[in-house]
């Protein structure tokens, strides 16, 4: 088994900071939202409004 399947669902964590909160997993992204709109134009987001 791998080593997230241990841990469980209420384990994943920013790819970028490590926190557990406010996390975007949305298309596979895994950051939490602070770091999502730090990187997002770098990933190819723009912002509308």
């Amino acid at each position: 088994m791998s080593k997230e399947k241990k841990q469980g669902k209420g384990h994943r964590q920013c790819k970028r900071c490590g926190t557990h909160r406010a996390l975007i997993r949305s298309y596979n992204i895994g950051l939490c939202r602070r770091c999502f709109r730090e990187v997002a134009e770098e990933l190819g987001f723009r912002k509308f409004s």
